[in-house]
């Protein structure tokens, strides 16, 4: 049995939870620390004991995670600059494993930092305790009263003053909509500039500029006079609002510049560690652009283009953790559905493709300690939500050296070589010179089937391809362990443990899948045109209420490659859950996102192309009807009888229809079997019954005979 860093365990008996914290790389020991007591400290245990009281039952495994915090966006700038602070004073006392979970180590190194950072005993413990409980990342120092109060809510300006009554005698005004955008333009104008002027600078041009009461001139010098102290706002409110509305990415590249904020002022997210000691210790992500082409599932003659294929490799064992194939990227939502694809369980991913496997076929469903990735889609802002939500180091490696990611380049090689002889559609060194076959043309392959095969290659490479160039250290020869990807694994958890991490899977889906907005109407979630519903709008009545109260938006997370489902979202209480489709929309199920856009696309494009039809037949009936109408009034006038006048053309018109209707039933009355030929003899049957009138009997003759009938 294998234990991982941030596992929960808990003591049946007493019900108490533990959080794995460290586990000795000879997987001998490892400390944990008790969640429901926050005075508690690390404690060492043994890792053989730990697993025979999980096997005889007095202890168990649990897989929700409760205490890894929810970031939500209500979050204020002072709640990360509070978590910012806490982690500069304990960020190199957490990286001292595993002497800080030793009291004899601890105290010393705890007193050390109180004296560097000017902070109390109390204090230091107090952030250990929250960062280890609450999953080891950066977002567990984040305050706990974000929700308190009016959870961030801007309260409505009125007669009366807000905030704490004056100190000093001043009251101030109420700021409102049009003071905040004063306070804007004061900002972009005088602050986020490249002059680099300080705060209380820009505070004062803007009283200059929008609250001046009048204007003197002294000695041909301008002096303007302010309004009154009460009717203008103070320091402290054009502070607040400042730090309300921008963020210090915003105003460092404003005052600074891109490539200096860049430089120097951008979140720390990588790290020179270059050590790889066991699984997990460093993955390798990166995308390429397949040499293939695709048609689509819902009609292969529509052609589709290549693939983007996403691979993501542990360094130290060679094998494939996880992978993206779609047609988003090389993106940042690619990678991201290529990080998500790395925590799933491989079991249920292939049975989504009709691959049955066994789990010890594809054992990895951890991150990492270090993500080496590429450096466009990984530089920048974005990248911070994974430090913060998973405290996973991200390298950038640097423009133009491939060959810092090797190990995931070379796979990419195999890819190619291997699949080529069997593709159809596969580009080969000729395509795009001249006389060289469209191998567009060649296209068979769905996005579905191109993922099944490589599927099928990753798993034989994982548990098949032998590594010729693998350097095995001397631990490895002493096992006698095959540089293959699957027994390196194996072998790296039962003898150097410690560097992957686990946690939920519907957690890293919350924080890696992309976002949309939806709407919510009677007719359902509409989301990217397609129709969706789930328990919580049945329950809570929302088609109803949108019908009633009109429409409204929400948040969905979503999986581009199988729209069948979309997640409700709800940052500020890690809400998530999931939605499926409507009858509407069930021709477009287990389509991906590309696949559904094209499909919308193509049925537009015959739209407008049968619009232009259906309008070439609307112009050809307005001609023919002209026509007739022409016809029709040359016919009239080379027979009009200009002797009768317009009295006796409107008086006849009863003798006129009558006439006209005898015309029509003689018409109308010709036999449905015409005679063959005038020769045709006539055979006269004898008459036994006295000839009656058979005619069908109108209504009055009909109720006359009715009555006689009565009378007899």
């Amino acid at each position: 049995m294998n234990f991982y860093v941030n596992e929960i365990v808990q003591d049946k008996s007493t019900e108490k939870s533990y959080r794995v914290l460290w586990i000795d790389p000879d997987n001998i020991i490892l400390y944990t620390l008790d969640l429901n007591n926050d005075k508690a400290f690390p404690e060492k245990t043994l890792v053989s004991e730990l697993t025979e009281a999980i096997v005889i039952g007095d202890w168990i495994k649990i897989k929700n995670d409760s205490y890894i915090p929810r970031v939500s966006q209500e979050y204020e700038q002072k709640h990360y600059d509070i978590r910012d602070k806490a982690w500069n004073i304990i960020r190199e006392l957490v990286n001292e494993e595993p002497a800080i979970y030793e009291k004899k180590h601890r105290s010393k190194l705890i007193k050390s930092t109180c004296d560097k950072h000017d902070v109390s005993y109390p204090t230091v413990r107090k952030y250990l305790y929250k960062y280890w409980s609450r999953g080891k990342t950066i977002d567990a120092l984040l305050p706990d009263y974000k929700n308190s109060g009016g959870k961030g809510r801007e309260r409505k300006v009125g007669s009366i003053k807000r905030g704490r009554p004056p100190k000093y005698g001043i009251e101030g005004i109420n700021v409102d909509e049009s003071t905040k955008k004063i306070f804007r333009l004061a900002l972009e104008k005088y602050y986020l500039t490249s002059k680099q002027n300080r705060l209380t600078d820009a505070y004062k041009f803007m009283l200059k500029d929008f609250y001046a009461e009048n204007i003197n001139y002294e000695m041909g010098v301008e002096r303007v006079i302010l309004k009154d102290k009460n009717t203008i706002p103070t320091l402290t409110q054009f502070k607040y609002w400042y730090q309300k509305e921008y963020n210090a990415p915003e105003v460092l590249k404003a005052r600074k510049g891109e490539k200096r904020f860049n430089k120097d002022h951008r979140a720390v997210l990588s790290t020179s560690l270059s050590e790889v000691f066991g699984p997990g210790s460093r993955y390798q992500i990166d995308a390429t652009i397949g040499d293939v082409y695709l048609v689509s599932e819902v009609n292969r003659n529509w052609i589709i283009g290549r693939p983007v294929v996403y691979l993501v490799m542990d360094v130290f064992s060679r094998m494939a953790v996880g992978m993206y194939v779609g047609l988003e990227g090389p993106s940042w939502a690619g990678a991201m559905m290529a990080l998500t694809n790395v925590v799933v369980d491989k079991k249920a991913y292939c049975a989504e493709y009709g691959i049955e496997i066994n789990e010890d076929d594809w054992p990895s469903h951890h991150l990492p300690e270090i993500l080496l990735a590429d450096k466009g889609e990984f530089e920048g802002y974005n990248v911070e939500r994974l430090v913060r939500a998973f405290n996973l180091h991200v390298e950038n490696a640097a423009s133009y050296r491939a060959d810092w990611k090797g190990i995931v380049e070379k796979q990419f090689d195999l890819i190619q070589k291997r699949v080529k002889p069997m593709l159809p559609g596969y580009i080969d060194v000729d395509f795009q010179e001249r006389g060289a076959r469209d191998y567009r043309l060649d296209a068979k392959l769905t996005l579905k089937e191109f993922t099944q095969i490589l599927i099928k290659q990753i798993l034989q490479y994982n548990t098949q391809h032998y590594l010729k160039s693998y350097m095995r250290d001397k631990d490895l020869v002493a096992d006698d362990v095959q540089p293959i990807p699957i027994e390196l694994w194996n072998w790296g958890i039962q003898n150097r443990t410690g560097k992957l991490r686990v946690f939920p899977e519907e957690f890293v889906k919350l924080q890696l899948l992309p976002r949309g907005i939806a709407t919510v109407n009677h007719k359902g979630i509409q989301f990217k045109g397609i129709s969706y519903s789930c328990e919580k709008a049945l329950k809570e009545a929302w088609f109803e209420n949108a019908r009633m109260k009109g429409s409204w938006k929400i948040k969905l997370a979503y999986d581009s490659r199988n729209m069948s489902h979309v997640y409700v979202v709800d940052d500020s209480l890690g809400y998530f859950e999931e939605c499926y489709m409507l009858d509407v929309s069930k021709r477009y199920e287990v389509l991906s996102l590309d696949e559904i856009t094209y499909w919308k696309q193509e049925e537009k494009r015959l739209e407008k192309e049968q619009n232009h039809r259906q309008l070439q037949k609307d112009i050809d009936y307005i001609t023919d009807v002209e026509t007739i109408i022409k016809q029709a009034e040359k016919a009239k006038k080379s027979q009009q009888d200009k002797s009768l006048s317009k009295a006796e053309q409107v008086g006849a018109i009863r003798a006129n229809r009558k006439e006209e209707k005898e015309r029509q039933r003689k018409i109308e009355s010709k036999p449905i079997i015409e005679k063959e030929s005038k020769s045709t003899e006539v055979v006269q049957f004898p008459q036994t019954v006295a000839e009656k009138d058979f005619k069908r009997p109108n209504v009055r003759e009909f109720l006359k005979r009715r009555k006689e009938d009565k009378d007899e």
